[in-house]
């Protein structure tokens, strides 16, 4: 008989979650190759998977045993499946634009009102305030940057609310700016599932709680660390090779179930925070400890920074977005100080998943905030996805008008058609790319939502770039010379296609090249001249970029994703 292994927080045994999901992927197409398997120290597994097919869909997982780290990247996988979240930051093309849905069978479009305001029926009063509390967002700026359909309006999805079972419909606009991953969650069952998602939420936000306010957080005795064999293991094998490491309850005086485990390099004096959550001290301690390692060796500990003292820095929307992508944001040094700001609790919230769920619910509710859940279930798997206004944000709610994914619907279509456009057009997608709050450092596919392979013109293009090239195409000389100056200074593009600019630039202040050409031949080379005059000349202005295509087409990397996409609706 096949012995079956269970663990705290999981319905299921860890053999036959990772047989289930697996069979239900292949019945859909997908193939998942598994890499990277970790294992620096005992107690502390990781492994990163991905799609045989399409690369771009991969996931990662911890745990304190090898099964348990295939299962949680089988379920990372399931969720990022389950919510789309795969397909998130890229536009879908505009074929799918315009089927009968985008995203799911079960969402609702909202036509624009002629003077922009948000209809009554999109979310609720009390959100419409908090998401917009000048009433200055049209919903234009809500359409979302998957379909970019501005003229069919807004797309958004039906959530309900725990405190009265209402039914809400949430823009898919803000859910991506603003909550990107967090609060997803798949499992084996509904309340596993939901457990899941809103530990992670309680993770994130004492955790920016605690690095903003630069928080001192009392140490876990080696007593209560000696009950879990397999945690105290983990933390033995880190200090046996040569880290400090510090294990500390980050439940603010036992009201939040949330663990940290943190890593001193004593080579490059960095502090790396791990943050763990789950209602069970245990679960939650293991969490935090399988975080500070998963997809990392011992020798990849390097790099992150010095505990710090500017407390503006620390506490800045750019240093919290750090700690959410990667945990390499800077940590106060009163974090280290051993006079902790609270008493350590020896906690345990619950002992059974509905225990988990129900305490999760009651301590949110106690902060006095309301979880909006939407549950996805189409792919065979249970996954959710949860928000919890004023709690669950990860990036500002100011983004929603000044850093709004939407700006790329308002060029994508000029762009995808580059060489074709007229002057007209021309001078219109000039406008349009002035009225774009980004920086000229800002990637264009990332603006876009482009999937194209790393050292084509395409990925490197960025915002100051396109501007210089279309200020060439209508002939604004002072503007090109503007934009090549700024290109001088930026330096990260191919040097080839740098070369291009500096010797565009030169043409330009010379004025009459004729005397100058074999000079100019000498130090750039006679394809590089010739590609100069030819774009000064609005002969293929826009070397090197091809034109996209509606859908796209030209990236064998997105029609990749879209196929993947298609994949999900067999």
């Amino acid at each position: 008989m096949t012995n079956e292994t269970y663990i705290p927080g999981k319905d299921a045994s860890l053999e036959s979650t990772i047989q289930t999901m697996q069979a239900k992927l292949a019945s859909r197409g997908f193939q998942l190759n598994e890499s990277s398997l970790l294992h620096p120290v005992d107690g502390i597994w990781s492994v990163h998977v991905k799609d045989n097919e399409c690369p771009m869909l991969f996931a990662n997982g911890k745990g304190a045993t090898e099964l348990a780290a295939r299962a949680s990247a089988m379920g990372e996988f399931f969720e990022r499946l389950g919510t789309h979240y795969f397909w998130t930051h890229f536009y879908l093309g505009e074929a799918r634009a315009n089927r009968p849905f985008v995203h799911y069978p079960q969402e609702k479009w909202f036509a624009h009102a002629p003077d922009g305001k948000w209809p009554d029926e999109l979310l609720n009063p009390s959100l419409r305030a908090f998401y917009d509390p000048e009433g200055e967002i049209e919903t234009e700026v809500l359409v979302d940057l998957n379909s970019g359909n501005v003229d069919r309006g807004v797309c958004a999805l039906p959530y309900t609310r725990l405190s009265d079972g209402a039914l809400t419909w949430f823009p898919v606009n803000i859910i991506g700016n603003l909550y990107v991953s967090n609060g997803m969650a798949a499992g084996n069952t509904m309340m596993e599932a939901r457990s899941q998602a809103l530990s992670e939420i309680f993770e994130r936000h004492i955790k920016y709680r605690i690095i903003s306010e630069g928080l001192c957080l009392p140490d876990v005795p080696d007593a209560v660390i000696a009950r879990y064999p397999k945690i105290a293991a983990g933390v033995k094998g880190l200090r046996d090779a040569g880290f400090g490491i510090l294990v500390k309850d980050a439940s603010l005086g036992g009201e939040y179930p949330v663990m940290n485990v943190t890593l001193l390099h004593p080579k490059d004096q960095g502090c790396f925070a791990s943050f763990g959550a789950h209602p069970r001290f245990e679960i939650a301690l293991e969490r935090a400890l399988t975080e500070l390692l998963q997809g990392r060796s011992l020798d990849s500990l390097e790099g992150f920074p010095e505990p710090g003292f500017d407390m503006d820095e620390i506490n800045s929307v750019a240093n919290l977005e750090i700690h959410f992508v990667d945990s390499s944001g800077v940590i106060s040094w009163n974090f280290l100080c051993d006079k902790p700001d609270y008493d350590f609790h020896d906690w345990d919230f619950s002992t059974t998943t509905q225990e988990d769920y129900d305490w999760l619910c009651n301590r949110i509710a106690k902060d006095r905030f309301d979880i909006y859940v939407s549950d996805f279930a189409e792919q065979g798997a249970y996954a959710c996805r949860i928000i919890v206004p004023g709690m669950s944000e990860i990036y500002p709610v100011d983004d929603l008008e000044f850093e709004n994914n939407s700006a790329g619907n308002l060029i994508r279509p000029a762009m995808s058609r580059l060489s074709q456009l007229s002057q007209a057009e021309l001078a219109e997608l000039n406008e349009d790319l002035a009225s774009i709050n980004a920086s000229d450092e800002r990637p264009l596919w990332e603006i876009l939502g482009l999937a194209i392979p790393a050292g084509t013109a395409w990925k490197e293009l960025r915002m100051g770039e396109i501007k210089t090239l279309v200020a060439l195409a209508l002939g604004d000389l002072d503007a090109v010379l503007d934009g090549c100056q700024w290109l001088r200074m930026y330096q990260q593009m191919n040097p080839a296609r740098l070369a291009v600019y500096q010797c565009l630039e030169n043409i330009i202040k010379l004025e009459d090249t004729a005397p100058y050409l074999a000079a100019l031949e000498l130090m750039y080379g006679q394809a590089t001249v010739h590609t100069a005059q030819n774009a000064l000349g609005k002969i293929n202005v826009f070397f090197g970029l091809t034109d996209l295509g509606p859908n796209f087409e030209f990236s064998e990397m997105h029609q990749g994703l879209l196929a993947a996409y298609d994949k999900l609706f067999k």
